[in-house]
């Protein structure tokens, strides 16, 4: 059996790393864009910086052209995030738009590059990764709440388009995740735990279109255990 092909933004660190060595891990060929080289020797990787939106195509051009005759593309999943916090009387212009260009223009120029490709397989899946901070919003994250916001819509705009050719997209939008190093915060996510939720949409059934999934810790501070649903949301 053909191995699948998944390409994935912002897979050299965290929960982007996580998801990538799921798909590898079963047995998935994963190509990346990454702003700086995980140097695996399983993954395919351009280096670009997604602040120049511009640069998107050509590389994904360059990572579709080193497969081999027949090998198609059959996902994409768009992790990569600017993290700009300030209030809006004090944002820096620079800072407001580079949130812009990679959490939403090169989620666009990803798309568009990707879609011949996904189209002419069998069943292409797309996913974006959101965030908890697209409907909870919060003083001083002004470009990181309302540019997931506008991936919200995004998303949905991409299932009703591209049903029809064969093309589901996703939202995942998780709260809290344990993504830096040394992080083991029980009342965060694991990044394994994200990744294998995002290889199971990946895997999922043909005939299944999940719009949108949000992703819970399993426990809050001060909370109880919370319900079975919460939990199957959040692994």
């Amino acid at each position: 059996m053909t191995a699948r092909t998944a390409l994935v933004t912002g897979a050299n660190r965290g929960s982007g790393l996580a998801i990538a060595t799921a798909l590898h891990d079963a047995g998935w060929r994963v190509l990346a864009l990454n702003r700086t080289p995980a140097g695996l020797p399983w993954l395919r990787e351009r280096v670009v910086d997604l602040g120049r939106p511009g640069e998107v195509a050509a590389a994904v051009d360059e990572l579709l052209a080193e497969l081999a005759d027949g090998d198609g593309l059959d996902a994409v999943v768009a992790n990569a995030v600017d993290r700009a916090f300030g209030t809006v009387a004090t944002l820096p212009p620079a800072a407001w738009q580079r949130a812009l260009d990679v959490n939403l223009t090169s989620v666009v120029a990803l798309v568009q590059a990707a879609l011949p490709r996904l189209r002419a397989g069998e069943g292409g899946r797309i996913v974006l990764m959101g965030s908890h901070a697209g409907s909870r919003f919060f003083e001083g994250g002004a470009s990181y709440c309302a540019t997931k916001a506008a991936l919200k819509a995004l998303a949905e705009v991409l299932l009703l388009e591209e049903r029809e050719h064969g093309v589901v997209t996703t939202l995942v939008s998780p709260g809290a995740i344990a993504n830096l190093p040394g992080d083991s915060s029980e009342f965060k996510m694991s990044r394994e735990s994200v990744g294998s939720t995002v290889r199971w949409l990946l895997e999922a059934p043909a005939d299944l279109a999940v719009g949108e999934i949000e992703l819970r810790p399993a426990r809050l501070p001060g909370s109880l255990p919370v319900t079975g649903l919460d939990r199957l949301q959040a692994v």
